[in-house]
């Protein structure tokens, strides 16, 4: 099961696909989504329509807190290249941070490394994600 927490650009809780609680927080410039849980088929379908609405609310910046993220499968890396591509269309960077060791070495594996911006931990903490 994942779960999504956004920091974003709105002063209100709102609700996500399957009733996920977000809470959204103003940060000028940026938004931050932190997943936890996850990233694999039966997740798929809400996490892409939740990110598709994050990225309506963002900034110029879509970071996507993966330090929580336990796991991940090719829907769920397919769901963030999706996202990539809609955000590279609306003029926003994606980043992702701090992905944990099984997350990352997916990444690798698959040569999303290269396709994606991936940031450590202690930046995304600042809203900075490198």
């Amino acid at each position: 099961m994942t779960t999504f927490t956004t920091t974003a650009p709105a002063a209100d809780l709102a609700r996500g696909p399957d009733e996920v609680r977000m809470p959204a927080h103003r940060r000028p410039g940026h938004t931050i989504v932190a997943l936890s849980g996850a990233l694999d088929g039966a997740g798929a379908a809400a996490l892409r329509e939740h990110l598709i609405g994050a990225l309506r609310r963002s900034g110029r910046l879509l970071i996507l807190d993966l330090s929580e993220v336990t796991s991940a499968d090719a829907a769920g890396l397919a769901v963030l290249i999706g996202i990539r591509r809609r955000a590279g269309g609306l003029g926003i960077t994606l980043r992702l941070a701090a992905p944990g060791p099984q997350v990352a070495a997916l990444l690798r594996a698959t040569g999303l490394d290269r396709a994606l911006i991936v940031g450590p931990a202690r930046k995304v903490r600042a809203g900075l994600a490198a």
